[in-house]
């Protein structure tokens, strides 16, 4: 979709290698034609440019209550009952906050985070990522085929047929050559897990919804504590996230002229997420209540156990279908964000527009790690509750990183121009990337060293990050003074021009320049990676 009809999308601008892996540029929004270059004025006409434009953010963000977020949001609710809902209210904006910076970085470039990376930073931190990124997306499929199992379990339906037909599905879907079809799909799922908000509101006025004393609110010192706080995190901030939202806004052509309307969306989004991660914190509690199983979680089965039994056998029918129906959307999000990005590094042809035989790369990608999952996940014997919360957290542990090198792009003058970072966007940036490295460390090292006492209560993490904000955000200010950025070429571009400024293409940018707070931020992921590795393997081995 673009703003007039001579207008050339980046993704058409780029040298003939890059061409390849963009994909088909007609036909993609349908509903709003490449001529189409009216001004919105009234409610009516934004309503349906919004109806065009919407579906990257929202998919993104309600895929991400996934079967792991059901599970460790369950237990939040089992073991504390809502009184851990602050930590959803402080997710909501940070997850908004990184998405936008995706989907701005998509929109203007082009090129997907994988192929951005490798550009601006080089192939170490391009493979590094992708090498992140597959695996915590195996494991995550796994976690996904894990809530498959338990959502048919329930109903009587062996782990050997469930797993398989799910599988079999989620690659049917996709191997179509049809983004609409696809993302009507989706749209029927996004509909069926907000079937949680009803069942929550159930549960609150007929089940007990109180967290036990000494519970909700208390301190999150103990290594279980922790542990299921980085798992809240984990399972809500993802690097998965931000590869696949960046290649959906582009695989849907949005331009830089959408950008508002692509922003409303992901705040739906965003706001979406935290109703159902409350919904199922409020399920979770009153499911349990005052039992014998209180503070003692296991798996989701045994929530669907409990709530049949405290609420009746429709209201857990829901919850497992909303379980199955979460886990293939999450599923297919997770795969797909994988096969963009190797395809894009590959330099082959990736697109949902795209059939097999025309994607072979892009294609046999989401495939692979489909089948690779399912395997794992009919291995007899595995603890469902366990690798959930462990798979959530691994995930926190490995983000920051990821979050450092979204932030510095989203600051690349040469790439966003006018549409890069502000200070405000910077500083919520630096907020989470705080508060989620000061969780890590922690765990890291009360994993290695049971006996160090960290109290941590729900102002001591949120304390830390602020302190580290404001040390960045001066940081941040100091550099612009005596390094200041070409402002005076964004100051003479017009309105118009601001809001529909595109990357050049990429051979034509020159490399980042050097500067002391961007060697400083690469030093730093690196030697976060480093530490929390060592520190793990340390506990791994142990010594």
């Amino acid at each position: 979709m673009t703003d007039d009809p001579n207008f050339t999308p980046p993704a058409e601008r780029r040298s003939a290698t890059d061409r390849a892996h963009i994909g088909d540029i007609e036909g993609a929004l349908g509903t709003l034609p490449a001529h189409d270059t009216r001004p919105r004025r009234t409610f009516s006409a934004r309503l349906a440019t919004l109806l065009a434009v919407i579906g990257p953010g929202i998919v993104v963000m309600v895929a991400d209550n996934d079967a792991g977020s059901v599970s460790v949001f369950s237990q939040a609710g089992q073991n504390h009952g809502t009184g851990l809902v602050w930590v959803v209210v402080l997710l909501c904006p940070a997850l908004f906050v990184m998405q936008e910076m995706a989907a701005r970085l998509g929109a203007t470039t082009g090129v997907g985070f994988a192929m951005l990376i490798r550009q601006r930073f080089g192939r170490s931190w391009s493979w590094f990522s992708l090498t992140q990124l597959f695996g915590l997306n195996i494991a995550t499929l796994l976690v996904e085929f894990i809530g498959v199992r338990l959502a048919l379990g329930y109903f009587g339906i062996s782990r050997y047929v469930a797993v398989p037909l799910a599988a079999a599905a989620l690659i049917t879907v996709t191997a179509g050559g049809r983004f609409r079809r696809w993302e009507r799909a989706m749209y029927v799922m996004i509909a069926l897990d907000l079937a949680l908000i009803p069942v929550a509101a159930f549960a609150h006025f007929h089940g007990t919804v109180t967290a036990p004393a000494g519970h909700a609110g208390s301190g999150h010192g103990n290594h279980a504590g922790l542990l299921l706080l980085l798992a809240l995190f984990g399972s809500s901030l993802t690097a998965w996230q931000l590869f696949f939202q960046q290649s959906s806004v582009i695989d849907k052509r949005i331009t830089p002229r959408w950008m508002n309307y692509e922003r409303t969306d992901t705040a739906i989004g965003a706001v979406l997420f935290g109703l159902c991660a409350a919904a199922v914190m409020t399920i979770a509690a009153a499911a349990i209540g005052h039992g014998v199983e209180y503070g003692h979680f296991h798996n989701v089965g045994d929530v669907l156990s409990a709530l049949d039994v405290q609420l009746g056998g429709p209201a857990a029918a829901v919850l497992a279908i909303t379980l199955l129906n979460a886990s293939l959307l999450c599923a297919g999000a997770v795969s797909l964000s994988g096969s963009y990005a190797l395809a894009e590094l590959l330099g082959t042809k990736h697109s949902l527009h795209r059939r097999f035989t025309d994607a072979p790369w892009f294609h046999t990608a989401f495939t692979a790690m489909i089948v690779v999952a399912a395997g794992i996940a009919l291995v007899p014997g595995l603890p469902p509750g366990t690798a959930t919360v462990l798979v959530q957290a691994g995930g926190a542990l490995l983000l920051p990183p990821m979050l450092v090198l979204l932030v510095l792009l989203a600051n690349d003058h040469a790439l966003l121009g006018p549409q890069r970072n502000g200070w405000l966007q910077n500083a919520a940036a630096a907020a989470t990337i705080a508060f989620l490295a000061a969780l890590s460390m922690m765990l890291a090292l009360r994993t290695v060293f049971p006996g160090v006492r960290l109290h941590v209560n729900n102002l001591t993490i949120p304390a830390l990050a602020a302190g580290a904000t404001v040390l960045l955000v001066l940081a941040h200010t100091l550099y612009r003074r005596r390094a200041p950025v070409p402002e005076d070429v964004d100051q003479e571009l017009t309105p118009w021009e601001r809001k529909t400024w595109t990357t050049p293409a990429l051979e034509r940018i020159d490399p980042p320049p050097a500067s002391l707070l961007r060697t400083a931020a690469l030093w730093a992921a690196a030697g976060y990676v480093a530490v929390v590795a060592a520190l793990l393997g340390y506990a791994a081995a142990g010594l």
